[in-house]
């Protein structure tokens, strides 16, 4: 999980230059927006635009609010992503207007939707500076497996009910950091639609002595994941990959279990670890598996 110590230690190390993530982060922009008149790696046909906006989704627990972006044109597999412990902010937009140009309907969740609108920081610099880990720790406490497996079937629903969305194809899920867990609660929570999960540098997936760890409910799932793991987070806890792919073997699910040589967070492109290198090969394991499985 991302942890305040891993960031400073990080960012320490780094001598870290915003400036350097900002270029990234515009040229990531560009990115997503080729990618919209481009033929997607999903095996799709991507269209020549988007169409996105914020959106309300009614849930068991209130009204979630959420960014959906998705080919102007045509029904295309729903992916539901959630995003890391600095919550939903321009970042995720990009990356998921990226993933939309591949020929998907990409919800982006306010998983902290209870506790306010997003963006709850915008980014992660604002986060760092304005004492995020104590007010995202508040936020956490309403956000156990019980209430996130509601908010998953209310927003694959929600997806469901769009006319953009193809029913006929399964659905997919992707969360970082916090939100990695966050997948697999999805998978259980909709088995018969989410057919691939990706989890990235997600944290908690391995809890020995909790019924709900989300190893322990790889059983209750019909999807195929991808659970990469950041080369921090496998020293802190080295028998994880080990549990996460004996775990998937017993529930025969299909699973690509990997450390990265990268820091905690490195997917993210406003995170302090970003690793561009690492972050590609990444996102293209995660396109692969929706490809095959959506």
């Amino acid at each position: 999980m991302c942890e305040r110590d891993d960031l400073n230690r990080m960012e320490s190390a780094k001598r870290h230059d915003w400036s350097v993530n900002r270029r990234q982060f515009a040229a990531l922009g560009s990115m997503a927006a080729l990618a919209a008149c481009t033929p997607g790696s999903s095996g799709m046909a991507s269209t020549a635009s988007l169409t996105e906006g914020m959106v309300s989704i009614p849930t068991a627990d209130g009204t979630m609010d959420a960014f959906f972006v998705r080919p102007s044109s045509g029904k295309h597999p729903a992916i539901l992503t959630w995003p890391d412990i600095a919550g939903l902010r321009d970042a995720f937009k990009v990356m998921a207007r990226r993933l939309a140009g591949q020929g998907y309907a990409v919800l982006v969740a306010n998983q902290y939707y209870r506790s306010g609108k997003a963006p709850m920081f915008s980014d992660f610099a604002d986060f760092q500076a304005n004492d995020g880990f104590a007010k995202a720790g508040e936020m956490r406490k309403l956000l156990g497996p019980d209430a996130i497996m509601r908010d998953a079937k209310a927003a694959i629903g929600w997806l469901d009910a769009r006319e953009e969305v193809d029913t006929a194809k399964g659905a997919g899920t992707n969360g970082y950091c916090m939100g990695g867990p966050f997948t697999v609660y999805t998978a259980a929570a909709v088995p018969a639609r989410v057919r691939a999960a990706a989890s990235l540098h997600g944290g908690g997936l391995v809890k020995p002595d909790d019924p709900q760890s989300p190893h322990k409910l790889l059983d209750e799932t019909k999807a195929a994941y991808l659970f990469a793991i950041a080369e921090n987070d496998d020293e802190k806890a080295p028998g994880d990959k080990t549990a996460l792919r004996e775990a998937a073997a017993a529930a025969n699910v299909p699973a690509e279990v990997e450390v990265y040589p990268a820091d905690h967070g490195w997917t993210v492109i406003d995170s302090p670890s970003y690793d561009q290198s690492a972050a590609e090969r990444a996102w293209g394991r995660m396109s692969e598996l929706y490809r095959k499985n959506l």
